[in-house]
């Protein structure tokens, strides 16, 4: 459930060197495309009329998801590259194969079992590895022994999940386990590349030059990704879907060490889903910069103090707030684990943030004022079309992101049933939104801050500039919090002494208060797009937010090395070793 920075920037890319498109087709119609459709479509209708009226379970549902992935990784460090890997090809496997009925079968939860370990052990990703090459035999070969292998397995799971129905106490939520949902055909056109590889390293390289002007920085790195993902899925309902993704992005993390000890950070990050739309080297150039000397001007910064009070968390950090403290329990399948804390199970229907707050999920939205929405998707990973989902509406709870595994009052999926191509589909967030009916200009909510330090009798409150990211913990097993890594945070005082950098803490508290306290937001939409990781893998997000002016936040100090900074100057930078 972390939205780190790395995980934001654990992409890779393919980078092909052509020079000229391929005809505009979709995949079923180009020949990779039909041998591999065609491999899926006939070892599914095979095994599935065959293993239907095998063993003591029936097979009452059986589906095939194929990615074939290419990606390409440049990395460079003080104007060296320090990796460069040749473009990369994989295929990965899935199957997802369910023995029972819908009302209960392999992949329900049994007492004891850690969250989701029943559908990753009968149901999980492929161990095999697939053939690269689009050779029907071969590739049906695999997936034969994928499918008994999960055939087996499921027959061993629904056994032990018949036995655990013997023993443990009746289950809250009784809704079914597999959502009865209609079949889909969809294919895209098929996306291609064309890059000029050699371009981007000599960029890559010339961008991480740009730290050896900057001493205090002891490490740094400028990395470009890019990753094209083609997606088949077929199942026994009759759907086929075959589409593809292309990400390009290009990152840079930089670390430095106060005096203190205090190791320190920042990150900064552009993405898109076409090169052309990639900034330009002096837009890039002013990315590293910024970088550059905002970690300079934080490691100088006085160290934080512990603090509660009012805060105005800016845009886009507002977003990262919102993904972690509220998104990841709006997930349909924490509502029925007995082991999840369930923060809102039992809260449909009843106010549980400000009437003016608006949230929703919407993954069909391509694009926001003209920012590419990293959440965007046409269907999910279960074959469901994606759905747009109100989830709060004037502050009343309406509803919750919802895969094929139903919960009680919401029988089917919205479209979230989501994963990485290693992992099984769980309900995920895709694009968060945040809206407010109340809204004042940036300026006007600092002034609200301000005056809401007067009546708080605080010296002064936090701005967040930034969020990196965070976690957030669900489990009863674990304290129900959630903590943001804030990258740029300043003082403001209430009496009007300048505002002041400072550097060493990190966001904390419980979901419910945190909600309760937004007082106002601004007017300043912004949107972070980002990498969530979860119990179905990393997958592509964005979270968007107006600036949110809030009662009271919780910060504590970050854990501090007790190494000083390194005790010589970098090569460049000695002035005796130049003698």
């Amino acid at each position: 459930m972390n939205l780190t920075t790395l995980s934001r920037v654990l992409c890779s890319f393919l980078v092909l060197l052509a020079t000229t498109s391929l005809p505009q087709a979709t995949f079923a119609e180009t020949p990779k495309g039909r041998v591999i459709l065609d491999a899926m479509h006939k070892e599914l209708d095979r095994s599935f009329e065959k293993l239907k009226k095998a063993g003591e379970a029936p097979v009452y549902y059986l589906g095939y998801r194929l990615y074939d992935i290419d990606s390409l990784y440049i990395s460079s460090e003080y104007g060296a590259l320090t990796r460069d890997v040749e473009p990369d090809h994989e295929r990965v496997l899935n199957v997802d194969l369910r023995a029972g009925s819908s009302k209960v079968d392999n992949t329900h939860r049994i007492k004891d079992s850690d969250a989701f370990s029943v559908m990753r052990s009968s149901s999980g990703p492929s161990r095999l590895y697939v053939p690269l090459e689009d050779n029907e035999l071969a590739l049906r070969q695999a997936i034969w022994l994928e499918t008994d292998d999960a055939f087996k397995q499921a027959q061993q799971q629904y056994a032990r999940v018949q036995a655990n129905k013997e023993v443990n106490v009746t289950e809250e939520d009784k809704s079914d386990d597999f959502s009865k949902e209609e079949s889909q055909k969809f294919t895209t056109e098929a996306k291609t590349f064309e890059v000029d590889q050699e371009k981007w390293k000599s960029l890559v390289k010339r961008l991480s030059g740009i730290y050896k002007d900057y001493p205090e920085i002891y490490d740094s790195s400028v990395i470009f990704t890019a990753k094209l993902t083609k997606r088949y899925l077929v199942n026994s309902e009759g759907s086929t879907i075959a589409d593809s993704r292309t990400d390009y992005r290009l990152y840079t993390m930089a670390q430095a060490r106060a005096n203190d000890g205090m190791d320190l950070w920042l990150y900064d990050d552009v993405a898109a889903v076409k090169l052309d739309e990639m900034p330009s080297e002096e837009q890039l150039t002013k990315l590293i910069k910024g970088v550059a000397e905002n970690l300079v001007k934080l490691r100088n910064a006085p160290k934080a103090d512990p603090y509660v009070g009012p805060a105005i968390l800016k845009s886009k950090a507002a977003g990262v707030f919102f993904h972690e403290v509220f998104g990841h329990r709006m997930e349909g399948h924490r509502q029925k684990d007995e082991k999840e804390g369930r923060t809102f199970t039992k809260q449909m229907g009843r106010q549980v943030m400000p009437e003016f707050i608006s949230v929703l999920d919407d993954p069909t939205l391509e694009t926001l004022a003209n920012i590419h929405l990293n959440g965007f998707y046409e269907f999910d990973d279960e074959g469901v079309p994606a759905q747009k989902v109100t989830l709060v509406d004037k502050g009343v709870l309406k509803s919750y992101l919802m895969s094929r595994s139903p919960v009680e009052g919401f029988p089917i999926s919205n479209g979230h049933g989501r994963c990485d191509p290693r992992s099984t589909p769980v309900a995920r967030m895709g694009n968060l939104m945040v809206r407010s009916e109340k809204t004042v200009p940036y300026d006007e909510l600092r002034k609200m801050l301000i005056a809401e330090l007067k009546k708080q009798n605080k010296s002064y409150g936090l701005v967040f500039d930034d969020i990196a990211g965070g976690f957030t913990f669900t489990s009863t097993r674990m304290p129900q919090v959630y903590s943001l890594q804030p990258l740029i945070v300043t003082k403001v005082f209430a009496d009007g002494k300048p505002d002041e950098l400072v550097r060493g803490v990190k966001i904390v508290g419980t979901p419910l208060t945190a909600l309760e306290k937004i007082i106002c937001t601004a007017d300043d939409d912004g949107t972070f797009n980002g990498i969530c990781g979860a119990e179905s893998g990393s997958v592509p997000v964005s979270a968007s937010s107006p600036s949110l002016l809030v009662g009271a936040i919780e910060v504590e100090l970050k854990d501090k090395r007790l190494d000083k900074p390194p005790v010589l100057p970098p090569p460049l930078h000695d002035k005796e070793d130049k003698k």
